[in-house]
């Protein structure tokens, strides 16, 4: 068997050499080899300007284990589904603290990781399913920008809404 590597270098300076097929599982990595030709040597370091090491390693582990499913199609990006349709190992890996899944979704974004992207939005929309305003505020650490009585007439003006 024939393995080729390529190395990823963090932000922060960490370089990791990747299984080019792991490598792959992140859009940014793929179109770089497609479009800019970046040869598929030992000796090609991409940068990552956007993702640390920590994170990157996270990002490696959720590629490790996403490694053989079968490429997302364009019907797959339209397809709705339901906010609880997170696999067990997604929900695991997705079970960090608030900051590191903001990072998490960050990291997605920036390298092109669709199905993580997708995995940690449910799990922030289930995060927030059917919770006050108040309970809200209190997961995510918000201040309210009311004071309680402006709260309290914003309240009353919109009853109808609890109806």
């Amino acid at each position: 068997i024939n393995m080729q590597y390529i190395n990823l270098q963090s932000s922060d300076g960490m370089i990791y050499s990747v299984d080019l097929r792991i490598a792959k599982c992140f859009g940014i990595i793929k179109t770089m080899l497609q479009i800019c030709k970046i040869p598929e040597d030992q000796n090609s370091v991409v940068p990552l300007a956007r993702v640390d090491g920590n994170m990157l390693l996270k990002l490696l582990l959720w590629a490790e284990h996403h490694v053989n499913d079968p490429e997302p199609t364009d019907d797959d990006a339209v397809l709705v589904r339901d906010n609880d349709d997170i696999s067990a190992w997604e929900a695991s890996f997705l079970r960090v603290d608030q900051s590191t899944l903001l990072d998490l979704m960050l990291a997605a974004n920036y390298m092109n990781i669709k199905r993580l992207q997708e995995a940690a939005c449910k799990t922030v929309a289930n995060m927030i399913k059917e919770k006050t305003v108040v309970e809200m505020r209190k997961t995510f650490n918000i201040e309210s920008d009311f004071s309680p009585e402006e709260e309290e007439q914003v309240r009353q003006e919109n009853e109808w809404m609890e109806e």
